[in-house]
């Protein structure tokens, strides 16, 4: 298997969209030559034994042989050039691919549970045979294998759509193991199950579906960018000199391989504009090169004097204290004959335990007890990556 991996990237990054659709491609090739295998076996069992549970696995193993299509155009659809009416690729069909893989695998499962109700309202009296029971253990061990391939695959190019492949393997691998118990026990104790098993199958399908639903969901409707790679670009952007601070980082995730993210970074209001400019665009190459992601970053000049430095680590350490999860950034000050603006934006975290006006007014609170010339100015930020400290 590892050579099959090794073949599917061709030693290029697992993000490059060629090797992906090579992965995809190989995956579903795999699916649907295995699942059309399984299913017909099930089918010719079930129509000779009158198993509504061994027949309803061999139609969840023909839906799967579907989805294995789905999946295969979705990869192949995904891996498309950009063009004049999809300037960012295509890259969230893989995304769109394991959407309509998961929509398949809930409707088998509303079918699945159809059936067995009515075989449990109805009655059923499926036959035993053994032939039944060695096609049941060999499609155990074949979707086990194919969930290994899946979810090492997936894993290997982060690709929701393998993963919600590699779980509904994993589902049948456990709904095809309730069919086999209940025809043993049908057997050797006379007690007929298969309606009952057939329910259970049915669930195992619907909780794979919702679940993979849910995962493929995301990315499509906007999910916050990886921790990992933020505290990464954190690092890289902040090692450059000149580069006093980062923050409003925002990311657009295009699909695998096409991302774009905007930031500003703080720079000194004194430095010199040219060199500062062409460090900017040194390190948006890094970035490109590094994460193959398209930055465009803004420059916010930051005024540091002794004074300006004080009060700003004074109002920072005033928001922790108001909550650990507060931060504060484009600090700034204008003072007047009368009063002194601190003028500040404070990040708060989505579903903060205060809602934005309490915040703005505790923290006004705590700055005008520093001094009643005081008069803060605050501007409430809402952060698009998980909450860190980016003061």
């Amino acid at each position: 298997m590892n050579a099959v991996f090794r073949l599917c990237l061709n030693g290029r990054d697992p993000q490059d969209p060629a090797a992906r659709r090579r992965c995809g491609t190989a995956a579903g090739l795999v699916g649907i030559a295995l699942n059309l295998l399984l299913s017909l076996g099930k089918l010719l069992v079930g129509a000779l034994t009158a198993s509504v549970a061994i027949t309803a696995d061999g139609l969840n193993n023909l839906s799967d042989a579907a989805t294995s299509v789905v999946t295969l155009i979705g990869f192949r659809l995904a891996g498309q050039e950009a063009d004049a009416e999809h300037p960012f690729g295509h890259g969230r069909m893989e995304y769109v691919a394991g959407l309509i893989v998961s929509l398949a695998i809930l409707l088998m499962g509303i079918e699945v549970g159809r059936s067995a109700v009515d075989s449990l309202l109805h009655g059923s009296d499926p036959q035993f045979s053994p032939v039944s029971v060695a096609i049941l253990c060999v499609a155990i061990l074949a979707k086990l294998g194919l969930f290994w391939f899946n979810r090492s695959l997936g894993r290997l190019i982060d690709s929701p759509a393998m993963e919600a492949t590699a779980a509904d393997s994993l589902s049948d691998c456990l709904s095809t193991g309730v069919v086999l118990l209940s025809t043993l026990i049908g057997h050797f104790w006379g007690v007929q199950v298969d309606g009952l098993a057939g329910l259970l199958v049915a669930a195992f399908i619907l909780k794979t579906g919702w679940e993979a639903a849910r995962d493929t969901m995301d990315p499509l409707l906007g999910r916050p960018m990886d921790p990992a790679l933020a505290r990464d670009i954190d690092q890289l952007v902040l090692s450059h000199p000149n580069i006093l601070g980062i923050h409003d980082l925002v990311y657009h995730d295009y699909g695998p391989g096409r991302a774009m993210m905007s930031f500003h970074a703080e720079v000194p209001a004194d430095g010199d504009l040219l060199e500062i400019h062409d460090l900017i665009d040194h390190i948006e190459r890094e970035l490109k090169e590094k994460h193959n992601i398209e930055t465009v970053i803004h420059m916010d000049p930051v005024v540091r004097d002794e004074r300006t430095d004080a009060l700003r680590l004074q109002v920072a350490e005033l928001a922790r204290e108001l909550d650990p999860a507060l931060s504060i950034h484009d600090f700034r000050i204008t003072a007047g004959p009368m009063h002194t603006n601190l003028i500040f934006d404070v990040v708060v975290p989505y579903g903060f335990r205060l809602p934005d006006s309490q915040v703005r007014e505790a923290l006004s609170a705590r700055i005008r007890a520093l001094s009643p010339k005081y008069f803060p100015v605050i501007q409430i930020d809402h952060s698009y990556v998980e909450m860190e400290n980016r003061t």
